[in-house]
């Protein structure tokens, strides 16, 4: 790859959600936004080989994306509609203010999020528009066809455009209810960007997992008091800190085998410290909801020096508690894996072995049994449970580590 090459791709992560958003508060359309974005990377990717990155990609990008809306509403609007047109396109005047943060980014995603629209449609309209995700990157997330979550995406764009929703932050009286859907979406694109889905994209994409964070952040400093959005910035930040360990030469890295030494203390200390705010405040009768209790499971692997002082007890308590809140299936194959600390691998498979029927298609499921099986020395099982489990992988580090895994059985 290029030189240039690459500093598309950076740009791209790190401008696309801005320029959307941009057109989106300009022109009040999703699609025009989404359009005129991605015809101006796409000219970037003709011009910039030959005339050079610009100084400031982020503004030429802009610029040339409003150029390209303007020549599509010129090309669309009717005659009759030529007074409005002029308006759209040549009014430069401020913007009225339009929530107590000033993000355009924090207005798209809150657009996005809006409750008119399904979860799952919420979910992928933010990860297209936001995190700038492409549809099959998006359909393999979902483990949906190309042609169904493209439909799915339209129909979101074209609901959000007939049921007039704002482009804004909601109120204060509003946002409760609306935050809970929001923290849904930054959860799910911080984990695409932990732990990319696509087989065609770097393992771990830092621009996504930046991006979830500084939302989050915007949204606590909306709501403060909140537990829960407390709770999933902790999740993150524990997360976060132990990225740069989490592959390495193109290989995932497990949990036990990570350099703990070169996890990133100061995000360590602030999960930690967001952490025992809410458990003080739990210890004042408010119950902690779904992020807060993962952030504390987090708070415990990130508290070891070695994996060998990891409190699993603790652990599996916490999700012990996380069950009785959220008994999802992928819930209790997690709490399977501490079990399997404390009380050993045949408890724990056990426990795998019921949720055959839910989890069959994820891939998790089917390397949990792997390394199960294979700590039980029933190599022949776990080899067949590592090749279900690399077929339904579609990062390229957990492909290449759950292969490593395999080979090494005898």
């Amino acid at each position: 790859m290029s030189a240039v090459d690459e500093a598309i791709t950076r740009v791209h992560h790190e401008e696309w959600a801005r320029v959307v958003a941009a057109l989106t508060r300009r022109f009040g359309d999703l699609d025009i936004a989404e359009e005129a974005a991605a015809e101006a990377f796409a000219t970037a990717v003709e011009r910039w080989p030959a005339d050079g990155v610009p100084p400031n990609p982020g503004a030429w990008l802009t610029t040339t994306a409003n150029n390209k809306a303007i020549d599509r509403i010129r090309r669309e609007s009717k005659r009759d509609d030529k007074h409005k047109e002029a308006q759209m396109v040549y009014d430069d005047d401020p913007p009225e203010p339009l929530g107590a943060i000033d993000d355009d980014r924090l207005r798209l995603i809150f657009t996005c999020c809006h409750p008119a629209l399904a979860m799952e449609a919420r979910l992928a309209l933010t990860l297209r528009m936001v995190g700038g995700l492409t549809v099959p990157e998006i359909a393999r997330a979902f483990l949906a066809s190309e042609a169904a979550m493209g439909q799915r995406i339209t129909r979101a764009k074209a609901k959000i455009k007939a049921a007039r929703v704002p482009y804004r932050v909601p109120s204060a009286e509003d946002l409760p209810a609306r935050v809970s859907g929001v923290l849904a979406v930054l959860f799910l694109v911080f984990n695409e960007g932990y732990l990319a889905t696509g087989p065609e994209t770097d393992p771990v994409r830092q621009d996504l997992t930046t991006e979830a964070i500084r939302l989050t952040r915007l949204i606590r400093a909306l709501l403060p008091d909140d537990g829960e959005v407390a709770g999933l910035l902790a999740l993150m930040l524990l997360i976060e800190a132990r990225r740069t360990t989490r592959v390495s030469g193109g290989e995932l890295v497990a949990l036990h085998e990570q350099d703990r030494g070169a996890w990133d203390t100061a995000l360590i200390a602030e999960g930690h410290r967001l952490v025992r705010e809410r458990l003080a405040a739990a210890a004042a009768g408010v119950a902690p909801g779904r992020y807060q209790i993962l952030a504390a499971i987090n708070a415990v692997h990130t508290s070891a020096r070695d994996v060998r002082d990891t409190d699993w007890s603790q652990v599996v308590a916490l999700y012990d508690q996380l069950v009785r809140l959220d008994p999802s299936p992928i819930v209790v194959l997690n709490r399977a894996i501490a079990v399997a600390e404390l009380d050993g691998p045949e408890v724990a498979l056990a426990a795998v072995d019921r949720l055959e029927d839910k989890l069959a298609a994820y891939h998790a499921y089917h390397a949990t049994r792997a390394e199960l099986l294979r700590r039980l020395g029933r190599g022949r099982q776990s080899r067949a449970a590592y090749d279900k489990a690399i077929d339904l992988a579609g990062n390229t580090a957990e492909t290449a580590y759950l292969t490593r895994r395999r080979d090494q059985l005898r």
